[in-house]
């Protein structure tokens, strides 16, 4: 026996041991290092794709990673992406490991046995966060997670595989002529143009909102959680645009008429962005009613709590108008009442302002007193400055009236330079 190999070891018996495959030689990685580099393929360890700057593992016998082409490829007809495992499909032709899930039919991730949506993959690692973690990052999304997009200052994830996020041109775009906005979910169109899901609604042909199978208008996506309001929650937020909710101006947020930014203004409203960056070329076409904007600011400097051009409603109510007033404050059960009435509004119908008052005063069926202010001097020549002095006057003067109780008109107009 001395010299022959032998499988159960006896007296003059030469023993071979298998020959130990070495580890990976990075910091705790227990998985095999391939040929001579002394490294896994995760690592750079093995044969590299050729094809130039790639440093991804060629895949088989081929000289290539699998996004350039190298190992099997899926046998559905046109389709170019990698098979998985054994079934000679790739995940979205219904490859690989399915879900186990009843009724699911998505492609199971990593060595789970669930898809993204029922809990398989890498969690994120943000307490309390549920949501897949994207690449190597141990986040979500949201969080932070997956390749950034490469525009300066820019923190958003990078789509699909380019490297930019939505805003700045990353990911599918629409397949519409001239649009440039993003292809939404596997359509190859945005929302506008018919792409995502739509609103089972009949006849309705609005995008569906979050998970749900309705827009906005019949009730879909987040609800405001102010109590009787059932308008959608705005953007990332909790309220709709009316209690505070989306993203505010970051000039008027403090105040309590603050208004909803516009990335069209760099997150400002658009009155704000006027008033901050008057020389910016975008301020040249936004029309602001000035007057309007002065007396506000007039009211602001001597008074607290009076709401701007902000629609006057109550959750009680399904009032089917939505009517405004300049600037307003309600003080016990009497609305003080200021309109900024540029050149008098002497092109106004009479009727339709009678209209106005009906309407109003179903909404608060307390007291009113209305200022009808006229900043112009196509009536009275007197002084803007002047001008607004009196309706200070006028304005604490009727505070007084109020708070002592000493008004007893439901309907009180007092007009100034009108």
């Amino acid at each position: 026996m001395l010299g022959e190999y032998c499988l159960v070891i006896e007296p003059n018996c030469l023993v071979i041991e298998p020959k130990k495959r070495r580890l990976c030689n990075e910091i705790d990685c227990s998985k095999f290092a391939r040929d001579k580099t002394g490294k896994c393929k995760r690592h750079g360890g093995g044969t590299r794709c050729n094809e130039p700057s790639c440093k991804s593992s060629t895949q088989g016998k081929s000289d290539k990673c699998v996004f350039h082409g190298g190992g099997l490829r899926c046998n559905e007809p046109d389709c170019k992406k990698g098979a998985q495992g054994k079934t000679g499909k790739c995940f979205a032709h219904g490859g690989g490991t399915k879900c186990n899930e009843p009724d699911c039919k998505s492609s199971a991730v990593g060595k789970s046995d669930k898809c993204k949506l029922h809990g398989g993959g890498t969690r994120c690692n943000e307490p309390g966060c549920k949501t897949s973690a994207r690449a190597k990052s141990g986040k979500c999304i949201f969080h932070g997670g997956g390749t950034k997009c490469n525009e300066p200052d820019c923190k958003s994830s990078a789509r699909e595989k380019s490297d930019k996020c939505k805003l700045h041109g990353g990911g599918t775009r629409c397949n519409k002529p001239d649009c440039k906005s993003s292809a939404v979910d596997k359509t190859n169109k945005c929302k506008l143009h018919g792409g995502g899901t739509r609103c089972n609604e009949p006849g309705c042909k609005t995008s569906a909102r979050a998970k749900s199978d309705k827009c906005i208008f019949h009730g879909g996506g987040v609800r405001c959680i102010e109590t009787g309001c059932k308008t959608g929650a705005a953007s990332k937020s909790d309220k709709c645009r009316l209690h505070g909710g989306g993203n505010r101006c970051p000039y008027c947020i403090d105040h309590i008429d603050s208004r909803c930014g516009s990335s069209k203004y760099d997150g400002y409203c658009a009155t704000c962005f006027k008033r901050v960056f008057p020389n910016d070329p975008r301020s040249k076409v936004i029309y602001s009613h000035t007057k309007e904007m002065l007396v506000r600011n007039t009211i602001n400097e001597h008074f607290e709590g009076f709401i701007h051009d902000v629609p006057l409603y109550t959750g009680n109510c399904d009032c089917t108008h939505r009517r405004r007033i300049d600037h307003r404050k309600l003080i016990g059960n009497t609305i003080l009442a200021v309109e900024t009435d540029e050149f008098g509004h002497v092109s106004y119908d009479k009727y339709d302002e009678e209209i106005r008052y009906d309407d109003l005063y179903m909404i608060h069926s307390g007291k009113w007193i209305f200022i009808r202010f006229n900043p112009d001097s196509n009536i009275d020549k007197t002084d803007i400055d002047d001008k607004l002095d009196k309706l200070i006057d006028t304005m604490e003067y009727c505070i007084e009236q109020i708070e002592n109780e000493d008004n007893t008109e439901l309907l009180e107009i007092i007009k100034l330079y009108c």
